[in-house]
């Protein structure tokens, strides 16, 4: 169980990685931070292209690198928006690749550079998880 203190330090986290987004075009930076089973945190940020369609975003971005650090199964998640002035939780493509390496309550955080923050889970950011429904 991901306790307050763990989830504020995650959120740290996001935060700091997310002044290294690459988002010329958007000018929204998003830093995202994933808890990994073994207490690691992994960060990702959103990358844009001049392309939109191959931006990559920072959830999938901290997911990426995990894999290929061997990791496969996450405990928590944070995202930090600093340049919204409200919470934006993770697009629907993110929220179904978080879904194949998360349980459903799995906590999840998010918040701009306002003060209010959500604090959710998996489960609750997509609800109809069809993966795991069909496995039951």
């Amino acid at each position: 169980m991901t306790d307050n203190n763990q989830m504020d330090i995650l959120f740290q986290e996001a935060q700091k990685i997310a002044e290294m987004a690459y988002a010329p075009y958007s000018m929204f930076r998003v830093g995202a931070a994933l808890l990994c089973e073994d207490g690691k945190i992994i960060t990702g940020v959103n990358v844009e292209n001049r392309s939109f369609g191959l931006t990559v975003c920072a959830e999938r971005n901290a997911i990426c690198t995990a894999i290929a650090l061997g990791y496969r199964r996450f405990t928590a998640l944070a995202v930090s928006t600093p340049d919204s002035e409200k919470p934006t939780g993770p697009c629907g493509a993110c929220r179904q690749v978080l879904s194949e390496f998360m349980a459903s309550g799995s906590p999840v955080r998010f918040a701009g550079k306002g003060q209010d923050t959500v604090n959710t889970s998996i489960g609750e950011l997509y609800p109809y998880d069809s993966l795991h429904e069909l496995m039951h």
